[in-house]
């Protein structure tokens, strides 16, 4: 698997963002404004899925 390093950038007093890379969207067929589940699994680890499944 081939790492990546994203910076965290504070977007407001309430949220920050990540950026995925393109080939991370390509490989799960995501789409421009898809809704995503985020969920903390804990020890730095972060679930991302589509809301859906």
């Amino acid at each position: 698997m081939k790492k990546y390093i994203q910076k965290l950038t504070k977007k407001s007093c309430y949220s920050y963002t990540v950026t995925i890379p393109k080939e991370i969207v390509e490989k799960y067929g995501w789409k421009a404004k898809q809704k995503l589940v985020v969920k903390d699994r804990g020890r730095g680890l972060i679930e991302i899925r589509d809301w859906r499944s």
